[in-house]
């Protein structure tokens, strides 16, 4: 799915980190220049809901952001020797050259961490996979292809050598130009090509999952969250009811506008089910306040994810999960629960937007991940709390065991944090990501 990119440093300090380009960052990175969507390519004719508006200026073959900058996902030729390091004053320094050198937008926390942050992941399926049956693991949108390499390498010398051997490794990749380099990133050991493939397609597309086995196997997903589409409801008070927004273009101006509709979608009516649902009804004393001073509300809906999920659910009824990303982002702009940092680039320093509208094809859109949504919609699509044929509500026990777990605790855990420490104990990995989380989720035996 997304492409996967650096939480690296912004405008403030540790330990709140953003995936905006670098500080370090000269003008000739600033020297991609973005092509501009006229609102009339991105929209059409026609009112288009906001999910689709930010997947176009994203996503769009020629003028989305991100086909603009396929080269931008940078790989280290060798990985840093964080032991040798005095500590934090050096580290950046370290990060200016690197920047500096490579021209690249951003590194991914798993090539800045190589090999260690992969070789935590890979820690953490070994501890809990089922090792009687082959190894299967799928990775959504996996950049480089070092978190691949990463795991395979850990697998080949740590797991017993059957284990190895009969494992499999898919990763879906939607950009061509970064699935090419996922493999020969992956070549460098020669034994892990007969276990390695990529396959080059949109992950929740449910027709590409067409001929795969409903096995046991595990899907990986670092910073793929943050970019998916979301949806945005509107309510004019407290008390209203949610309509959805679509963006169209205002005919007198080359200008974007919001429009409100009751809702019919049906994957947006499935979100709100699920935020809201068990929601404790409005008390007397808030009700009259809410009529007395009525206030409007912007919510924003993980819609794509609420979609990838269904499709991974049921198409990998098995399977288990890892995945990263952000809990906050600082210095939001955009209104709205959920909202996201909309920030561009202009003669080689971020800016940010107010308005998502602003964004067509030269800005990254990405969104904080809601992780007790997130359970509650991996809950939702494995089928656990949804209703019986005649509409009473299912009584089945969950179908998952699920945990979220911050960075530090998750790298504490399954990881080597001795390999990313300082001479003088500064630990960028544990440190310096204290707004990302680890969200695991493996199916329990009930399933019936």
């Amino acid at each position: 799915m997304a492409l996967v990119r650096l939480i690296s440093s912004r405008k403030l300090s540790p330990p709140f980190y953003c995936k905006i380009v670098n500080r370090f960052e000269l003008t000739r990175i600033g020297s991609i220049r973005a092509a501009f969507f006229s609102t009339q390519k991105l929209i059409g004719d026609e009112p288009v809901l906001v999910r689709d508006f930010i997947h176009r200026a994203l996503y769009d073959a020629k003028h989305g952001y991100f086909s603009q900058r396929s080269q931008s996902v940078g790989v280290l030729e060798r990985s840093i020797k964080f032991n040798q390091l005095e500590g934090r004053k050096a580290y950046m320094k370290l990060l200016e050259k690197v920047y500096k050198q490579s021209d690249i937008s951003w590194f991914t926390p798993v090539e800045l961490f190589k090999p260690w942050y992969a070789h935590g992941i890979a820690e953490a399926i070994l501890r809990t996979t089922n090792l009687s049956v082959p190894l299967k693991i799928y990775e959504i949108g996996g950049g480089s292809g070092t978190c691949a390499k990463g795991i395979l390498d850990y697998i080949m010398l740590n797991a017993p050598e059957r284990i190895y051997n009969n494992m499999s490794y898919t990763s879906i990749e939607i950009s061509p130009s970064l699935a090419k380099i996922q493999k020969e990133t992956v070549a460098q050991v020669g034994s892990h090509l007969s276990k390695f493939r990529v396959e080059c397609r949109d992950a929740s597309d449910l027709s590409g999952w067409r001929n795969v086995e409903q096995q046991p196997c595990w899907v990986i997903m670092l910073e793929v969250l943050d970019n998916l589409p979301h949806d945005l409801v509107y309510s004019q008070s407290q008390l209203s009811p949610w309509m959805e927004v679509l963006v169209e273009n205002k005919p007198e101006s080359e200008s974007l506008s919001e429009l409100y509709k009751p809702l019919e979608d049906p994957l947006i009516k499935r979100c709100i089910d699920i935020v809201e649902h068990e929601a404790p009804p409005v008390s007397k004393p808030k009700e009259i306040w809410s009529k007395l001073f009525p206030k409007p509300r912007r919510c924003w809906l993980p819609t794509g994810c609420l979609k990838l999920l269904e499709v991974l659910h049921e198409k990998l009824p098995k399977m288990s999960l890892i995945a990263s990303d952000f809990s906050f982002l600082p210095d939001v702009k955009v209104p709205g629960e959920r909202a996201p940092l909309v920030s561009t680039k202009k003669d080689g320093s971020s800016s940010d937007y107010s308005s998502y509208l602003d964004a067509k094809g030269d800005a990254d859109i990405f969104f904080p991940t809601d992780f007790w949504l997130l359970e509650r919609m991996d809950h939702y699509c494995s089928g656990w709390r949804k209703t019986e044929k005649d509409g009473t509500p299912s009584k089945k026990g969950r179908k998952r065991r699920t945990l979220t777990l911050d960075t530090s605790a998750f790298m504490d855990e399954f990881g080597l944090p001795s390999k990313t420490r300082t001479k003088d104990g500064y630990n960028p990995l544990l440190d310096d990501f204290k707004n990302t989380k680890f969200y695991l989720s493996v199916p329990t035996h009930n399933t019936k």
